[in-house]
């Protein structure tokens, strides 16, 4: 059995099997934090229940030691889950030594490095388990609605948007890549089942290390044939919200471990902002207020108030530290104190950080040239006046992939939409409605310098059958940061691949 059923047999005796998260000891009692997967329970080992031969091995166990516990389910609410074991035995399987992955502060690249471990701690067992939820999430609201699941190839013979940020491989003595997105060929399927959705690895080999990227991480792909942008933005955000409020619905436990602020979460149940590209401009330069907030005086609330917090925290700091080296202070006090400024001194690197990034959002967005794409720190200052994801829609041509339709009312435009969640997250879904025409579809392929013969497959879709059709793509890495509150899109995988980072 496991630790999530232990509502079942309260008083009854059952044996739980897992490993030593962390453990505490008295003379006669040993404290287990027994992790199993699912979720964490205490154990308690008394020497006059198990024996004294078993309570020594007990005693000897180390952090990740592998055992299996029997004895009697007692409720408590104070512990976690609200349920603990007496034990009556225990049985060891490995008695784990020198773990490296202690509970003091590890560097981000010694936690990487040993990702292979650091997915056994709470705060990643709890981000896995929300991705799980959010991947079912996903597949529960298409195919609730009628898609079909298939798949793109992850070997193709171009680029889907004419980058150069792609890994060439060696296919039969021919270059091939690794694909960027399979929405090309989802075009084609849907033309065959109307709607599908394609949900699979994803390639960039963009020489970024920014919290944003990796060089592989997962794409949900849907296209729907007779779709126009407008109902494509609908989808999207029944979609969004459908995956979000189910995730509030079956990860409480998870969330909370994360710290995450739920109603932040729950704004979603609200209508989404819908502005277009020349909207979203005016609103980033603080030439448009929302709401009665400018965003230009907003940020520089932000810096202010960063200051004024480290100034808090370092004050705080010194008065803990004089505190602990004026001595006679029990060792509980101590740890207590000790934790609170390791955790003050973590907070000061972050409003370091934010008195670093955040004049230069601010002279970015003061200084935004109209045409140019948003960049992260735009899609910052401009969800920051916002508590809910916001549509950002009809963009530039120039700026879009060759394969987005044009406004026909306005050419100068492509009916692309970005989807920016809020909180700094920035673009999580990047969509729109595709282009029908061959002739206009010819002359993108021709302005971006692709070759002609190898989007001929791609151009028959438009020469038999051609229908108004949209889709659009969300990576599921980006997803789970801002669904967790996330620094880095490193901690939503279980093995990321970035620029430098090719092990464990």
């Amino acid at each position: 059995m496991h630790t999530k059923q232990l509502d079942q047999y309260v008083g009854q005796e059952v044996t739980v099997k897992g490993w030593v998260a962390n453990k505490r000891e008295s003379k006669t009692v040993v404290f287990i934090n027994l992790r199993d997967g699912r979720g964490i329970c205490q154990c308690i080992l008394g020497v006059e229940e198990i024996g004294e031969d078993l309570f020594a091995v007990a005693k000897s166990l180390g952090q990740e030691s592998s055992i299996a516990v029997t004895g009697k389910v007692v409720a408590d609410e104070r512990q976690i889950g609200g349920y603990e074991i007496h034990a009556t035995t225990v049985e060891v399987y490995q008695n784990a030594k020198d773990y490296p992955i202690s509970n003091k502060e590890h560097g981000v690249d010694f936690l990487v490095d040993n990702r292979h471990l650091w997915l056994r701690s709470r705060r990643q067992w709890a981000i896995m388990r929300v991705r799980n939820a959010i991947t079912y999430a996903i597949h529960n609201f298409f195919q609730a609605e009628g898609f079909v699941q298939m798949d793109a190839p992850i070997f193709t013979g171009n680029a889907a948007e004419g980058t150069t940020d792609l890994f060439e491989t060696d296919y039969y003595g021919k270059p091939a890549y690794l694909t960027q997105s399979g929405q090309l060929y989802g075009e084609a399927m849907a033309m065959a089942m109307g709607k599908i959705y394609t949900f699979g690895p994803t390639f960039r080999a963009e020489k970024s290390k920014t919290r944003r990227h990796l060089s592989e991480f997962w794409m949900i792909e849907p296209e729907m044939a007779f779709c126009d942008i407008f109902e494509n933005m609908d989808t999207i955000e029944a979609f969004l919200r459908a995956v979000v409020q189910e995730v509030i619905a079956k990860c409480p436990e998870e969330l909370e471990v994360l710290g995450r602020d739920i109603s932040k979460l729950e704004t979603v149940a609200k209508p989404f902002p819908r502005l277009s590209y020349d909207e979203a401009v005016e609103i980033l330069k603080g030439q448009t207020e929302v709401n009665g907030q400018n965003s230009l005086t907003v940020i520089q609330a932000d810096l202010d108030a960063a200051i004024a917090r480290q100034a808090e925290c370092e004050a705080e700091i010194a008065e803990r530290e004089a505190a602990i080296a004026a001595g006679g202070m029990k060792k509980g006090a101590i740890n207590f104190n000790q934790n609170k400024i390791d955790s003050l001194k973590n907070e000061i690197k972050q409003l370091e950080e934010d008195q670093r990034n955040l004049p230069q959002w601010l002279a970015s967005a003061r200084d935004f040239t109209y045409g140019n794409d948003f960049g992260g720190s735009d899609e910052t200052v401009l969800t920051r006046l916002f508590d809910l994801p916001i549509m950002v829609y009809d963009w530039p041509h120039e700026i879009k992939a060759f394969y987005m339709k044009r406004n026909p009312e306005d050419p100068r435009f492509a009916r692309g939409v970005d989807v920016l969640a809020p909180e700094g997250y920035g673009e999580i879904v990047g969509g729109g409605e595709r282009e029908t025409s061959e002739e206009w579809l010819v002359e993108k392929i021709q302005e971006h310098k692709l070759p002609m013969d190898v989007f001929q497959w791609y151009l028959d879709l438009r020469r038999y059958g051609s229908v108004p059709h949209s889709g659009f793509g969300l990576g599921l890495e980006r997803l789970v940061a801002w669904v967790c509150k996330l620094d880095h899109v490193r901690e939503t995988i279980p093995f990321p691949r970035y620029y430098g980072r090719l092990e464990p």
